[in-house]
This record gives structure tokens, sequence and C-alpha cells, in this order.
């Protein structure tokens, strides 16, 4: 595989230890590092964090290895909001893996393709490995394209990166342009008050900013025609999952030969049928908003 791959870490060697062993099969050249410090008031984080550092260790192929560590805890916004700076800093692609994000085998060589198939669109923000839906009606398309980036398994350029602003400097007046107003209905009821909840920084998350660009910029997420991901930190010490009832469809592969679409535009339809699947009836009342929203977008 060509592009360089970036791999996200904290405290977790068991499911670190699945994601490691599926890079490993894939054998990139170049492998960027990027681990957050353990919590002083945490017992045994310490002891967890140095497993994880130990297991990262292990590259056994021919590979050139990058690491960015913290010695300190920063948590999950500035960790990932850093690390993802310094990644792009060093390389002007990269494939994107958390340590609960694991990937179908098939996911490096798509996301290889579609890196080099749209590195100068600039209607492109990310390519995503994770659909929701499963196989839709596509036109017989290997993927499609979304208003929303999807963070469980990604790949971005560079030049898609910048301008991101983990600070949310442009919310909420954004809420007075075109990027907002074109949202339907159900996108600006979920969505509101979540964004204001990370803008406030009661919500730790880095990920919302993500689509505060992709939605300024008017720019596409690519979304596989099979979901390639699994999120498999669900549990008591997960982030932000623990208390969701499912990581998603079951993973497929992709084919070798990739389908295109003949253009790049929105599918406004799976959209809303995502955002339907996701949020459910129109839901009324910012707490009720903000739980079902932080839920969705914060899978990690």
């Amino acid at each position: 595989m060509r592009a360089p791959v970036a791999i996200f870490a904290f405290n977790r060697p068991q499911t670190l230890a699945r994601v490691f062993a599926v890079v490993r099969a894939a054998r990139p050249e170049r492998l960027l590092l990027v681990c957050d410090g353990p919590r002083a008031d945490r017992p045994g984080e310490v002891e967890r964090c140095a497993e994880v550092r130990r297991m990262l260790d292990g590259v056994d192929w021919p590979c050139a290895v990058e690491r960015n560590y913290s010695d300190t805890n920063m948590g999950c916004r500035a960790r990932v909001a850093s690390g993802l700076e310094w990644v792009f800093a060093q390389c002007e692609e990269a494939i994107i893996l958390e340590d609960d994000t694991l990937p179908d085998a098939s996911f490096f060589g798509y996301c290889d393709e579609l890196l080099a198939r749209y590195r100068d669109d600039a209607r492109v923000q990310m390519v995503c490995g994770y659909n929701l839906l499963g196989r839709g009606e596509l036109g017989g398309s290997s993927y499609w394209f979304s208003a929303h980036p999807r963070i469980w398994g990604w790949a971005s350029w560079r030049r898609a990166w910048r301008g991101y602003d983990v600070t949310m400097r442009d919310w909420p007046a954004m809420k007075q342009t075109a990027a907002w107003t074109a949202r339907t209905p159900e996108e600006q009821a979920g969505w509101d008050a979540y964004l204001q909840g990370v803008k406030d920084g009661r919500v730790d998350t880095w990920d919302a900013q993500m689509t505060l660009l992709a939605w300024r910029t008017g720019r596409l997420s690519i979304i596989p025609a099979t979901n390639l991901v699994r999120n498999i930190g669900f549990g008591v010490d997960a982030t932000n999952t623990s208390a969701l009832a499912s990581p998603g469809p079951p993973v497929g592969a992709m084919g070798a030969r990739l389908t295109h679409p003949a253009d790049v535009v929105q599918s406004a339809r799976l959209d809303a049928l995502w955002v339907r699947r996701e949020l459910g009836p129109r839901v009324t009342g910012a707490r009720r908003v903000l739980r079902r929203v932080f839920h969705w977008l914060r899978g990690r």
C-alpha cells in the first residue's frame, strides 16, 4: 500500500492489538503513531498506556515509524486535534485509525485508490470507511458522497485539513450563513445543541469541528457501498460509546476494482436516511437532542 497509516491510541491494549494486527498485515511503508498520556487519578492507567506503547514498538516489517506521544493526558479534543495537525504536517495524505476502529483488509486498498483519485479535487473532504446503512441502491457504484464526515476509519489530505479550527470560532455565527440554512430541519434539530456543547467545552471532542469545516467549505465525504470498519471499543472503559447499543452493521469487503460514480454529488436521499436512522423521529427539547446527537457523533 502507498498511503501512510496513522494510529491514534490511548489506554486500551486489547482493542489496539486487533487493530494493529490488521495494520501489520497491510504492511504500510510509513506509520505515524499518536498516543495520549495517562490520567494520574485513574488506577492502572499508567500501566495500560505503557502496554499500548510497547505494543506499538512491535513493527516487524520494513517501515518508517514516526511517533508523537504525550507524557501527560491531553484529553480527546486536544490530543486528537493536535495529533492530526502533526500527521498532516508530516505528510500530504494519510489513512487514520483509532485504537478501536477495526477495518476489513480491503479498507486500505479502497483508501489508497480514492486518495489518489481525488487528491486534487477540492470538492472532496475525506474518504470514510464506515457505512451505517450497509449496502444501498447505488446503481452499481462502489461508494457515494455525503455532506457528513464519518470518522470510524477514514483518510484525507493536508489540503482538506487546512481550515480546521478546534476552537470553533465560526460557531454560532455560521448559523446565519448558507452553510447552516442548507441543512435539513432534521439536521439542524439534531446538531444545534450538540455543536453549542462542543463550542462551550461541555463535550470533549474533535470531530464536530471536522463537520463544521465540511459544511463551511461545501466539501463532501466518500462513503463505501458496504461497511468496511467496525467499532470494537464498546464497553465500560470507552470514552463515548459505553451507552450505545450497537457498533454498527457487520463489516464486508470491498472489491478489488472500484466502480466510480459519474460525478461528485451529494446523495441527499442516503444522507436523509442515515440521519433518520440515527436520530429517529424529530426530537424536541435541548437535553434529548444533545444526548442523541452525542451518541451519533462520538462513535469511538
